[in-house]
């Protein structure tokens, strides 16, 4: 009896099944708030932006690498196009006016030094040699007055005032003679043919333009019957040695600085686009010392043996010469440098993620390679790939009072 009132009595002071669901979804109602209020744990480390003078984003494509000093030969390539030698081609122009009776030069014949490009017939050589013999004569009598009156005066039947005058009258003579004479010569007329006396004389006026070298005719502007008239600007015959030829390569002003690495007489090589597997040896001859003010460029000339004549006037080609061989030079990829108002810049590896935009000269050593002349030195580390996406991303700052910018905003070290 006294073990079912116990029994009776623990049961009344137990709550009812109802109750303890309810409080049982008061439980985790609580528990569901509090987690909202306590963000979970994560493991994943939050990523800090890169600064390149203000925030800029981080990019996994950013290649970085060490500024190293290059113990050996570097390729300069130069831009340029095939010419004639200047000592190997000749514009033929007349020294005289007339008419062309006879063409013997044809486009693409060879032709030797001396040989007749055409033969002219010129008034001018009729006239001057009518002049020539004129005062050939005038000579001859004022030599023959000299020498009388210089007997007479010897004899004393002439005055001195006399014989002074037929001095003088021989002078004279002797001045026209020898300027008619030039004249001559000018007009190409052979001066074995003037020593003779003048009744021997064969002097026509035909005259027979020659060529002053030996090459091939590669222009002509002349036809039979055509008149001439003794321009010198007026080129009827271009001959040229193509054996012999040079690539012009143009030098830009920002790149001058490699000229002190290049010499005269020094072995270099030139490539065409029409034999792209060929090289063909070149040897530098003059390298410029005047800027062109249309193309601002200095030009560098190499000769170029073409015996084989594959390489042709006007061709554009390039210029390849070995540079640097025992100087070091401080060289960095293209690719590295970014151009901005007309200046080239680097960016500076100072840290992790954190690089400095650095102003640098420098000049254009091969399409893949620069030379830096100022703005870095050996042992900084660069970035070599994505400068691009980093400039990109730049935040400029303005600073309106010193101090205001980071310290990464300071392109000037």
């Amino acid at each position: 009896m006294t073990n079912q009132i116990e029994a009776g009595a623990a049961s009344s002071l137990l709550p009812p099944t109802s109750n303890l669901l309810a409080l049982a979804f008061a439980c985790l109602v609580l528990s569901a708030c509090g987690s909202g209020e306590q963000p979970a744990a994560s493991d994943a480390a939050t990523a800090t932006p890169p600064k390149v003078g203000s925030t800029v984003k981080s990019y996994p494509r950013v290649e970085t690498a060490l500024v190293e000093l290059g113990s050996g030969t570097h390729d300069l390539s130069l831009v340029g196009k095939v010419a004639y030698g200047d000592d190997h081609y000749s514009r033929v122009s007349s020294p005289l006016q007339g008419r062309v009776l006879e063409v013997r030069a044809h486009l693409g014949e060879h032709v030797q030094a001396g040989s007749v490009l055409l033969v002219l017939d010129s008034p001018e050589i009729a006239q001057a040699y009518s002049e020539y013999a004129k005062e050939d004569s005038e000579l001859h009598y004022a030599t023959r007055a000299h020498e009388l009156a210089k007997d007479l005066y010897e004899n004393k039947a002439l005055a001195l005032k006399d014989l002074k005058q037929a001095e003088n009258e021989l002078i004279k003579a002797r001045v026209e003679f020898r300027r008619t004479k030039e004249r001559l010569l000018s007009l190409r007329v052979q001066a074995q043919e003037l020593e003779k006396p003048l009744e021997r004389q064969k002097i026509t006026s035909r005259f027979e333009l020659k060529s002053p070298l030996t090459g091939i005719v590669v222009e002509r502007n002349v036809t039979p019957g055509q008149s001439i008239g003794g321009e010198s600007g007026q080129v009827l015959f271009t001959v040229a040695d193509l054996d012999m030829l040079q690539v012009v390569a143009d030098v830009y002003e920002r790149d001058l600085a490699y000229l002190a690495l290049v010499k005269e007489g020094q072995p270099a090589k030139a490539s065409v686009e029409a034999y792209p597997d060929v090289s063909f040896p070149a040897t530098i001859a003059t390298i410029g010392d005047v800027v062109d003010p249309t193309s601002r460029t200095i030009k560098l000339r190499a000769l170029v043996d073409n015996k084989d004549h594959r390489l042709k006037p006007e061709m554009f080609a390039r210029l390849h010469i070995e540079i640097g061989g025992s100087s070091p030079l401080l060289m960095i990829p293209r690719e590295a440098v970014v151009e901005e108002g007309g200046k080239q810049f680097v960016y500076v590896v100072e840290g992790i993620d954190h690089y400095i935009k650095r102003e640098i000269k420098s000049s254009t050593i091969s399409p893949d390679q620069v030379r830096v002349l100022e703005g870095l030195s050996s042992g900084q580390r660069i970035v070599t790939k994505g400068a691009v996406l980093i400039k990109g991303q730049e935040v400029g700052c303005q600073p309106t009072k010193p101090g205001a910018c980071p310290p990464s905003a300071d392109t000037t070290k």
